[in-house]
């Protein structure tokens, strides 16, 4: 017993005399804090999408039928977006068919899609609140509710054009 607490003051002393070895020197400089936090800007980005967010991304006809996924999309060498890319069909990526839209042709919708089954007004789509693909953070659309503007994403894109019509686009192919 009284080796084990030996055993266990020595550990802590070892672990104190590591921890106070890691720990910054003190410097005496005092313009190179000042360069850090000139260098450093907090920016808000109130309105902007991440791209990342926008991979897997629903993407529906007008008639709210679901015609594939954003799986990428691709950007001139100014960053200006120009050309997504849609997998139409397959199951989990598996036969897939990917083809390239111009992005200015997709709508995006901060609103869940509606429900088409039967109720008081059955198909009737939401005042959704839409943007066109070329949109900058001051084209942004207005916030419907709380949630929809929290995210860094929209709930899904509108591309005018039925599965059938982008599965017989050309296929789209990765150049190597």
């Amino acid at each position: 017993m009284m080796k084990s607490i030996v055993a266990g003051l020595a550990g802590t002393a070892l672990l104190t005399t590591v921890a106070f070895a890691q720990s910054p020197a003190a410097t005496t400089d005092k313009a190179a804090p000042a360069a850090t936090t000139a260098t450093t800007t907090s920016t808000t980005a109130s309105g902007q999408w991440r791209t990342s967010k926008m991979d897997g991304l629903k993407v529906y006809n007008e008639a709210n039928e679901n015609i594939g996924t954003i799986n990428d999309l691709l950007m001139d060498k100014n960053g200006d977006i120009k050309i997504a890319v849609i997998g139409v069909g397959g199951f989990l990526g598996m036969g897939e068919h990917l083809v390239a839209v111009p992005y200015e042709k997709l709508k995006f919708v901060n609103e869940a899609v509606a429900y088409t089954g039967t109720g008081a007004n059955p198909g009737a789509k939401p005042a959704a609140t839409t943007t066109t693909g070329a949109a900058t953070g001051t084209d942004k659309p207005a916030a419907t509710s709380t949630s929809s503007t929290s995210k860094w994403y929209p709930d899904h894109a509108v591309f005018n054009a039925s599965k059938d019509e982008l599965k017989n686009m050309p296929e789209f192919k990765y150049s190597e």
